[in-house]
């Protein structure tokens, strides 16, 4: 009885002595160009309870592999708690060559390490000790996460994909208000782009008598800024204090300035955009180039279009005015030759040369009035006396409009080029 208490006693300490159970992964390591791999592994984990409740603690070991022999022991992992991945390290020549992650079961049968190779888990969070873990990491484990993210801008009430972000009172984020074609403020709110624009006004004909004795003449609407008028008379500009003084929608001219019979009196001028004198505000308010660049040639005897600029509908509005610069080069001195410029229907240029004429040049504007145009164009040549002309053309542009350069030789055998040519509006 007392041997048989003895054994049992033996047997009680050896077992827990004896640790929990095993599994030997062994295996032959090479390297990609086929030799074997010399070098050391080192395997982490964190703490996690065995199959048999042992308390495995938070380590790591380094194995030596000599001529590609690996072999090592370790506790399983398929069946802990909780689930635990060892992460393996792989060190050749003073450096980490690969990671991988190792998923153990139980086996009474030595594995190879395909047999406990496994992706690396997504919820498995890197421990600071190397290890891995399968426990979400927290906000409170990450230094300075709670306070970053209490920085961060949040979603207001009025929060929504696709529009304008805007800051409210409370510094969360909203989305601005309106239509599609509103603008923002600084401040957050939004209304129509840009408010009430300046409007023009060119080639106004003051009313009044024009006969040498009537020096009061009045203007469609009253120029705001009043500095903005510029009167002319037959062309000439007139100076405001010593030609005429304006008041409101009035031009009294001095009487030594009287316009004459005959005489043709235009203004231009800014408006304000609103009040009952505003005109429709301008839909384009700068300056833009319509049309420009070189264009074809021609070596034939009658006019050919070698150059157009074709305006859309709804582009030109009253009060613009549309600037175009041309250059022609003559090649030969057999022909003379021949250019004109057409607005519309209209012609506002018309040119002769000699056959000795190499360049010609020149340029007109277009100032647009309701429903028609005032042009003056100028052109000449190195041989090619300067010409200035004036007209209007009645040709409505609010259909749109096309600007057509022509040229032609008096006979064959040279050639006629529009060598450049820009057309501008100006609002």
């Amino acid at each position: 009885m007392t041997l048989r208490l003895f054994f049992a006693a033996v047997w009680l300490a050896s077992s827990a002595l004896a640790g929990p159970p095993l599994t030997t992964i062994q295996d032959m390591l090479y390297k990609a160009d086929g030799t074997r791999f010399n070098g050391t592994v080192t395997i982490s984990w964190t703490s996690f309870q065995a199959m048999d409740n042992s308390t495995i603690a938070t380590q790591s070991t380094t194995i030596k592999i000599m001529d590609g022999n690996l072999r090592v022991q370790l506790v399983p992992t398929t069946t802990s708690t909780p689930a635990t991945y060892y992460s393996v390290k792989y060190n050749s020549n003073g450096r980490i060559q690969f990671e991988e992650t190792w998923s153990v079961p139980s086996s009474a049968q030595p594995l190879h390490v395909r047999d406990v190779r496994v992706a690396a888990p997504s919820n498995v969070a890197a421990d600071t000790s190397g290890g891995t873990s399968s426990t979400p990491a927290q906000e409170s484990d990450i230094v300075g996460l709670i306070a970053d993210l209490g920085a961060r801008p949040l979603k207001g009430p009025g929060f929504a994909a696709g529009r304008v972000a805007v800051v409210n009172p409370l510094g969360a984020l909203e989305s601005a208000s309106g239509s599609a074609t509103d603008c923002v403020h600084v401040d957050g709110s939004s209304g129509p782009c840009g408010g009430s624009q300046p409007s023009f006004v060119d080639g106004d004909s003051p009313a009044g008598i024009v006969d040498g004795s009537n020096t009061s003449f009045t203007l469609s609407a009253v120029p705001n800024p009043a500095a903005s008028l510029a009167v002319y008379r037959n062309g000439m500009l007139q100076k405001t204090g010593q030609d005429y003084t304006p008041t409101g929608s009035t031009i009294q001219f001095v009487a030594a300035a009287a316009p004459q019979p005959g005489d043709t009196l235009l203004a231009s001028y800014r408006l304000t955009g609103t009040g009952s004198d505003s005109a429709t505000p301008q839909i384009y308010p700068s300056p833009q180039v319509l049309c420009s660049g070189t264009g074809a040639a021609t070596t034939g005897a009658s006019l050919t279009s070698i150059g157009a600029c074709a305006i859309p509908s709804g582009l030109l509005a009253p009060g613009d005015r549309v600037e175009i610069r041309f250059d022609f080069a003559h090649q030969g001195t057999v022909s003379g030759f021949s250019f004109e410029i057409h607005w519309g229907a209209t012609t506002i240029v018309h040119r002769d040369a000699a056959a000795g004429e190499a360049l010609a040049t020149g340029r007109a504007d277009a100032a647009l009035l309701a429903a028609s145009a005032q042009w003056n164009s100028q052109s000449w040549g190195p041989l090619l006396p300067f010409s200035a002309t004036v007209g209007s053309a009645t040709d409505s542009y609010t259909a749109g409009l096309t600007i057509d350069f022509q040229g032609m030789l008096a006979q064959t055998g040279d050639t006629l080029r529009l060598a450049n040519y820009t057309v501008v509006r100006f609002p």
